[in-house]
């Protein structure tokens, strides 16, 4: 057995945002299993043998269990073949690579792990929104939106100083907000959804804890999309948003 596989976060979407080493490996790969969410356009720059296996889930829609991606990776490297595992962002940002990773060294694959851009802060940064900025926050909660709200999550979006970015969470928005509302954190907190960022229909709301989920419901926010509560979200918060505004950045 001579196969390999290589976990390979795909970034944002654009293909010129996937590192050096991403896109070397992708050029050499025998086999590619990808998610829904990630490159785009990429079909085109594979050779014409290469399997591409699409193993995407939609929200709440899982057509390949996770269990199954993992025994498609460990059965086409035991086969000699080179697999890559492109994920979109980064392989250990919600990515389940971790698990991919497991289960592969259990089956004696030889696995790698190629970083990349997490959506976590490069969409927010394609809406001109830091998730941090110095005196404002300096530090930042990450939570995936479909699982349990914390306690910490909780603190995190009380807590003036701590910039809370939600991946996967326009479905349980409603839920998030009322859970926060309820445990006392103040309406008035600034809020950004920032859909489909780093492409060409690019949209951000802004809003406030208080009223994300009517504005929210009324302009018809939907996946893929980033949440973003804190002060890094109010509106003016850098001095450069025209010129953000101007090149596209803005939403």
């Amino acid at each position: 057995m001579n196969g390999r596989v290589d976990l390979v976060g795909g970034g944002p979407g654009p293909i010129d945002l996937m590192t050096v080493r991403a896109w070397r490996l992708l050029l050499q790969a025998d086999v590619v299993v990808m998610d829904r969410l990630g490159p785009t356009d990429l079909r085109r720059h594979l050779a014409p043998d290469v399997e591409v296996v699409d193993v995407g889930k939609l929200p709440g829609h899982h057509p390949v269990p996770q269990e199954e991606i993992n025994a498609l990776l460990v059965d086409r490297a035991r086969a000699g073949k080179h697999v890559v595992r492109l994920k979109g962002g980064d392989p250990f940002v919600f990515g389940r690579g971790g698990e991919e990773v497991i289960a592969c060294l259990a089956a004696g694959v030889p696995v790698s792990v190629v970083p990349g851009v997490t959506s976590a802060v490069a969409v927010p940064e394609a809406a001109g929104i830091p998730v941090t900025h110095r005196g404002i926050a300096s530090a930042v909660h990450i939570v995936n939106g479909q699982s349990e709200i914390t306690g910490a999550t909780l603190a995190a979006l009380g807590e003036d100083t701590v910039t809370t970015v939600i991946l996967m969470g326009v479905g349980a928005l409603p839920r998030l907000v009322a859970d926060a509302l309820r445990a006392g954190v103040s309406p008035d907190r600034p809020v950004a959804v920032v859909e489909r960022g780093h492409h060409a229909d690019q949209r951000t709301t802004r809003s406030t804890l208080g009223a994300i989920v009517l504005d929210a419901g009324r302009i018809g926010v939907r996946n893929p999309a980033v949440i973003v509560v804190g002060e890094v979200a109010r509106a003016g918060l850098l001095v450069p948003d025209l010129l953000a505004a101007n090149s596209g950045l803005g939403g």
